[in-house]
């Protein structure tokens, strides 16, 4: 076993492709394959299934994935910080994002960045908040922008909160509440909602205001992007309550009225695992991601 084989393997978890995985690691797919089969006959088990459509790693594949992983982002680090010594040169920083980011422009702090570090590599892995928060525990994210959920918090993560925002109820313009200045939650309970899929930090506060309201909310549509969402509701389809950055931004005419009982906000949180030793290229990002947006520049 060495440390190129563990690369493939690792690789080839998460592009769940032999293609893609030999394209990521700028290797021909027939050496990627046979180096994955040398690896097993050396381990005496299998770590891949293999069939014509896709691939689906065993469970003693994905156990040594999990510990490779460790292994490399040990041995990454390493290197790293021997780079260190002439500065951050070369690197690759692996970002994870929600869906939607409100005021926070990820844009912003990868450019500023990239002028700073052109020869670092940027990769940006857009997933639900719960989703982000298990990539950054198996070390597949070095940090991500996220929403702490009550399944998030305090489970190994270093956290810092970069912002909290109002949630508001998006209605259809012929909506019978879409002229009043204030919602309650409970009004709503006759409606079909619009939401983010399950795991989004959005559509656990909504089904945790709906209870609250006395009621399980009925999601008839599901999206994964605010202006759809809104396009969806602006043709009456049902309602949905969003961040008020997204609903008052540009975009589909929807009426926006103030949620109250309960009232509603989601933060955004910079997250980090706990005890990994960051690599110079991942450190100073979280440093200038962090300055970034604390002094306002989102």
């Amino acid at each position: 076993m060495d440390l190129r084989q563990l690369r493939y393997l690792v690789a080839l978890a998460e592009e769940r492709h032999f293609t893609r995985a030999a394209e990521r690691e700028h290797i021909a797919q027939p050496a990627l394959s046979q180096q994955i089969r040398r690896l097993e006959q050396e381990l005496g088990i299998a770590l891949v299934e293999r069939t014509t459509r896709r691939v689906t790693i065993t469970d003693a594949g994905e156990l040594l994935v999990a510990r490779a992983r460790r292994v490399l982002a040990e041995v990454d680090g390493a290197l790293a910080e021997l780079d260190a010594l002439r500065g951050v040169q070369t690197g690759r920083v692996t970002i994870g994002a929600m869906h939607t980011m409100g005021p926070i422009d990820v844009s912003l702090a990868l450019a500023r960045f990239h002028d700073r570090h052109p020869d670092v590599e940027l990769t940006v892995r857009e997933q639900s908040s719960e989703e982000l928060a298990e990539m950054l525990r198996v070390d597949e994210l070095d940090l991500a922008f996220l929403s702490v959920t009550e399944r998030i918090e305090s489970h190994g993560l270093g956290l810092r909160q970069l912002v909290s925002e109002e949630l508001v109820a998006v209605l259809p313009r012929a909506h019978r509440l879409a002229e009043h200045r204030q919602v309650r939650m409970a009004e709503l309970a006759d409606d079909e909602f619009i939401s983010y899929r399950q795991g989004a930090r959005l559509r656990e506060l909504l089904v945790g205001a709906g209870r609250h309201a006395g009621y399980e909310p009925q999601v008839k549509l599901e999206s994964n992007e605010s202006q759809r969402i809104r396009r969806l509701v602006a043709r009456g389809l049902g309602v949905a309550i969003l961040p008020r950055s997204d609903a008052d931004a540009p975009g589909a005419d929807v009426a926006v009225v103030t949620l109250i009982d309960p009232s509603l906000s989601r933060d955004i949180t910079l997250a980090w695992r706990e005890g990994r030793r960051q690599t110079p290229a991942g450190a100073e990002f979280l440093e200038l991601a962090l300055a970034t947006f604390a002094e306002g520049s989102g």
